[in-house]
């Protein structure tokens, strides 16, 4: 493996492990909150949502990110993987059709270096056919 390619390849398993970290804290917050975990990781042909958990009669899918500061973790959210998010969480509603009463919302959890994580409800807008 040439040297660009290695510190590529190390790069990316560094942000890999960074974000490991950032969902197992945001698994703990959401605990904390009360919520239940549905699930983590949600693969999809139309994207991935990094967590989805239920309280009460509430669905929120759930975008994690670490970043160094809260400026740039907001952003990390552009409207194309709004888009992204929106029609993976399409699917997973025609695949759970027991949410279907939910209250649905999308999340944002920023990841902070030395600070208690930001949980952003209703980050953005969920409309049923997949629109934000």
């Amino acid at each position: 493996m040439s040297a660009p390619a290695q510190d590529r390849h190390q790069r990316g398993a560094a942000s890999h492990k960074r974000g490991l970290r950032a969902e197992r804290l945001a698994r703990l917050l959401l605990h904390l909150k009360l919520y239940r975990l549905i699930a983590t990781r949600f693969k999809t042909p139309l994207g991935e949502i990094d967590l989805i958990a239920a309280r009460g009669r509430t669905l929120a899918f759930i975008e994690v990110k670490a970043r160094p500061d809260e400026t740039q973790a907001g952003q990390a959210i552009a409207p194309q993987q709004q888009q992204r998010l929106a029609r993976a969480a399409t699917l997973f509603l025609a695949q759970n059709p027991r949410y279907a009463r939910f209250h649905i919302r999308f999340d944002a959890l920023l990841i902070l270096p030395r600070r208690w994580p930001i949980h952003i409800e209703n980050a953005f807008e969920f409309h049923p056919d997949g629109r934000i």
